[in-house]
């Protein structure tokens, strides 16, 4: 135990530190180059080539890894800008956008891993169709992540009597796991960002419908197409042999309730203003928020005690998922730091072209030049700054991107959301949904795979809804 007066000295170090870090809780990007940039290039690089190349090494040390990728970013920045300015961005980060990100997850994850779906499920194209659409429906309810959490599992089980199940996960990520979260400021972190800054709760279901109905039919079509040609390859049966008599039923579910509460926490922390605020190192913490996490940790724990055992172990439930998505966000969020600081200096920043590229010559907004900024950046950056990016890019007031401004808001407001499919690390679910079926067994698509799927898929019908929506 530290003496008294060794232990005052070190409090009174730490407040010394405070003042500097409270100057440094957001980067300046115009200071930047795009050298800063290189640490989150190397971690996209590392997911998306050592499973490929060195999968034992990454499979035992992605975490060490990913350490390391951050400490290349915030060593050198600290000895560059200072220790003030680097603890200030760490501090940010952890408190802003880590911390909450994870519990949110962790909370999603485990309620959602607590309810089985019981009874005998089939994985034809027809069944796997109406999962997804099921799942679809839900994501605008509960949140891309609660949906993904909630269905996979389920869908996975129907079809662990076919040989070719990668495509099924696939295509549940595209529909489920992103497209499906489109319609309300519930059903993805970027739109609720935007709730926070004013959009109305309705807006994005007037002005999303639409294309978000093209887009998850057109998937669900050409999936059919795909599930239908393998199905009848693999001459899989349309009933088991031995018939399963069990009715269809949930286990676990208090769960649902728990996942009600889990929405009505994130509601809660966007709808209630007390005022109540407090500085950590520069970072602002809102009482609301506080509330929300501390809410979210004990709906965590009361569904780890109210589950019967029998649900988790019938979901074979395991926290391996959850612990790599938490090992490879937390270097992932730390080293994107540099990168959306740039972005955001617009024009004094070196990603200034940007800002050329999404503003036509009469100096208005091209609502078709945000839809693919914003999406393409969406696909490796979280999509959730990214679309407060380009919503500050074209003025930020919503009052005018909702009536004015229409079709620029609906532009960044679908390609952050569609466009996180383009990749794993796009959205938080894409990478959860993906450990999950690996930890099942399933062979999925490495990361530069996964992009052939999404390219093949996703692009030429993006390019469709470029020309019909947001030309």
């Amino acid at each position: 135990m530290l003496p008294v007066h060794t232990a005052r000295r070190a409090g009174c170090a730490a407040l010394l530190f405070l003042p500097l870090l409270a100057r440094a809780a957001e980067i300046d990007g115009s200071e930047l180059s795009a050298w800063w940039a290189l640490p989150f290039a190397g971690m996209l690089l590392s997911i998306a080539l050592l499973p490929l190349l060195l999968p034992h090494v990454w499979h035992h040390h992605f975490g060490k890894i990913s350490l390391g990728w951050a400490l290349a970013f915030i060593v050198p920045f600290a000895a560059v800008f200072g220790f003030g300015v680097a603890g200030g961005a760490f501090v940010h980060t952890l408190l802003a956008e880590y911390l909450p990100f994870v519990i949110l997850l962790t909370a999603l994850f485990t309620t959602a891993g607590g309810i089985y779906i019981r009874g005998n499920l089939h994985g034809s194209p027809g069944t796997n169709c109406t999962l997804m659409a099921v799942g679809a429906v839900l994501a605008s309810v509960m949140g891309t992540t609660g949906a993904s959490m909630l269905m996979i599992r389920p869908l996975i089980r129907a079809n662990d009597n076919r040989r070719h199940v990668a495509h099924v996960v696939v295509f549940f990520i595209f529909i489920v796991s992103n497209a499906g979260g489109a319609l309300t400021p519930l059903g993805d972190p970027p739109l609720f960002l935007g709730f926070l800054r004013g959009v109305e709760f309705g807006w994005t279901l007037r002005h999303l419908l639409s294309p978000t109905l093209f887009l998850v039919g057109a998937l669900l079509a050409v999936f059919w197409l795909i599930d239908g040609w393998y199905y009848r390859r693999e001459g899989v049966l349309p009933q088991d042999p031995t018939p399963d008599t069990e009715r269809l039923g949930l286990l676990g579910g208090i769960n649902l309730l728990l996942l009600a509460a889990v929405v009505g926490l994130v509601l809660m922390s966007g709808t209630w203003k007390p005022g109540l605020r407090w500085h950590v190192a520069g970072t602002e913490v809102e009482l609301q928020n506080l509330l929300r996490d501390a809410g979210l940790v004990g709906v965590t724990l009361l569904s780890l005690a109210l589950t019967p055992a029998t649900a988790r172990l019938a979901n074979q439930f395991s926290w391996a998922p959850m612990q790599e998505v938490a090992k490879l966000f937390a270097a992932i969020f730390l080293t994107m730091l540099p990168v959306l600081a740039m972005l955001k200096a617009g024009a004094a920043g070196p990603f200034a072209a940007v800002v050329q590229a999404v503003t036509g010559p009469d100096g208005q907004p091209l609502p078709w030049a945000y839809f693919w900024f914003t999406g393409v950046l969406s696909s490796f950056l979280d999509n959730a700054p990214t679309y407060l990016v380009f919503f500050n890019l074209a003025g930020g007031d919503a009052q005018v991107l909702m009536n004015a401004l229409a079709p620029t808001l609906a532009a960044i407001s679908a390609g952050s959301v569609y466009m996180g499919a383009n990749s794993y690390i796009g959205n938080a679910p894409n990478f959860m949904v993906k450990a999950i079926a690996e930890d099942r067994g399933i062979r999925m698509p490495s990361f530069f795979g996964y992009m052939l799927w999404s390219g093949a898929v996703l692009l030429p019908l993006f390019a469709l809804l470029t020309l019909i929506w947001f030309h």
